[in-house]
């Protein structure tokens, strides 16, 4: 286990990086404590991020959220939604993660340690959410939001401009590679409207059997939105 000085060192570097520091710091070492950690000394009775990467997530949603509302004002509801979840996904929260050193500083469990959890996609997202979750509970919503546009903000701008977008196709093939080898492809099956204004349909298929249908504007859009209506099916 970590001992005492070692960790309270750990934690004033790591408050550097962040530009936070903590008024109870007993909030940070919670962020930063994997369940495998937490599993591994049991009788400590230590508790793992889990239920902050739960509110740490509403907070991100929010804070996003009256971003985009308040500075995007052209935007319907249905681009809103979409450009957020673009921001919020896992991969820009590991983006964030690593140019905080987050995997650096994580307590985690000795098995977790030697199989790579230190740079693992998911386990970097969730601790950014448990993180942002510990400055709420720590400094309120403000600083919770501070933080977070002080992280994020490029990743909105991005968005709006449509240079990230989440990548469905990608999420789809990952998880369809750790449970078989089974081929996913996709075909335009039909274009509806005018020249100047088509929407394209697409299928995905695994092996022979379609398992999801989208459409957009552009080839590539109907190929994601069929991958996103798969990954509904399979999660």
């Amino acid at each position: 286990m970590v001992n005492r000085d070692s960790l309270m060192h750990n934690i004033e570097s790591f408050e550097k990086i962040i530009k936070y520091e903590f008024k109870d710091k007993d909030n940070l070492v919670l962020a930063l404590t994997h369940s495998s950690y937490a599993n591994e000394y049991k009788s400590e009775k230590l508790i793992s991020n889990e239920r902050l990467e739960f509110l740490g997530d509403s907070v991100l949603s929010v804070v996003i959220s009256e971003n985009i509302y308040k500075n995007y004002s052209h935007l319907s509801e249905g681009e809103m939604t979409k450009f957020r979840a673009n921001v919020v996904c896992e991969a820009s929260l590991e983006n964030c993660a690593n140019n905080l050193s987050i995997g650096q500083y994580l307590l985690l469990g000795k098995g977790e340690e030697i199989t790579g959890g230190r740079t693992r996609t998911s386990i970097l997202s969730d601790a950014m959410e448990a993180l942002i979750g510990a400055i709420y509970l720590d400094g309120g919503l403000e600083s919770a939001k501070s933080f977070v546009l002080s992280q994020m903000e490029k990743f909105i701008d991005d968005s709006i401009k449509g240079e990230i977008f989440m990548d469905y196709k990608t999420q789809l093939q990952e998880i369809i590679q750790k449970n078989n080898d089974q081929k996913v492809t996709y075909e335009i099956i039909d274009e509806k409207g005018p020249d100047h204004s088509k929407i394209f349909v697409s299928q995905v298929k695994l092996d022979d059997k379609v398992i999801g249908v989208g459409e957009g504007r552009t080839k590539k859009e109907a190929e994601q939105m069929a991958a996103k209506t798969s990954l509904k099916k399979i999660t």
